[in-house]
């Protein structure tokens, strides 16, 4: 069996270990001192006001309950960045420009004009600024359930169509606006006469969209791609390497 040894220390040890740092207030076998308890005033007890904190649950693989949550959380997240991404390949956003400044840019130029940007309201995702006959007028775009919309009064909101990006909403009215230009005047635009545009009385908004302002020239490549979506239904059936094809996919617009 083994033994234990008791070494006893001379008085004054622990005062002389504290001088030098080898036993401080926290070291073990110390007693810590007690906190101070809670004021009082006329020997009652002060509590604070302290609301308790909620719990926090850990997400993880194996907690299906919760799991559905996150993954529509990451689908919106990726749904959000690609509709970004076709708006950054059109050309005409033009990013965190004032009101003002789009109203410079759009005052020389003609009626249907637009440009897209970031919204000055914070409760909003961006805004499109168009030439109209009064002037440049401003028309806010929500983001709400994964969608795009425009901003509008809560009883013409229900009968307003939602988008999966930003791109598709604007193409969707500038293209809805040729259409009805083509049916008074065939001559107009006759390359859009076969195009996917949605009826007129699909459209329950009529804004007059036609010629997006570039903020900077786009590439051969972009420019060709375009051409080829305005005039194509199936790029799987054009005579192009897959590469191509899958170039053609990237940007699906006719704008």
């Amino acid at each position: 069996m083994g033994h234990t040894q008791c070494i006893s220390r001379p008085a004054g040890t622990e005062a002389s270990l504290d001088q030098r740092g080898g036993l401080g207030p926290d070291a073990p076998g110390r007693p810590l001192p007690e906190p101070p308890g809670p004021p009082t005033l006329n020997g009652q007890e002060i509590f604070p006001n302290i609301q308790p904190e909620k719990p926090h649950i850990a997400v993880c693989p194996q907690c299906g309950a919760l799991e559905p949550n996150r993954v529509d959380s990451t689908e919106d997240a990726k749904r959000l960045q690609n509709a970004m991404t076709h708006l950054h390949e059109s050309g005409w956003y033009w990013g965190s420009i004032t009101a003002a400044e789009a109203k410079q840019l759009l005052s020389e130029a003609l009626d249907g004009a637009f440009l897209l940007r970031d919204s000055s309201n914070p409760g909003y995702l961006l805004t499109l600024s168009v030439r109209t006959s009064v002037g440049p007028t401003h028309l806010r775009i929500e983001y709400t359930g994964g969608q795009f919309g425009f901003d509008s009064v809560v009883m013409a909101r229900p009968h307003l169509r939602q988008f999966k990006g930003a791109v598709d909403l604007v193409q969707h009215y500038a293209l809805a606006y040729r259409r009805q230009a083509a049916l008074r005047e065939p001559e107009t635009d006759p390359d859009l006469q076969d195009a996917a545009v949605p009826p007129a009385s699909d459209t329950t908004l009529q804004l007059k969209l036609t010629r997006p302002l570039q903020k900077s020239a786009r590439s051969l490549q972009h420019l060709c791609r375009v051409i080829i979506n305005q005039h194509s239904r199936n790029h799987q059936d054009l005579p192009l390497p897959q590469r191509l094809k899958h170039y053609l996919l990237e940007y699906p617009f006719l704008l």
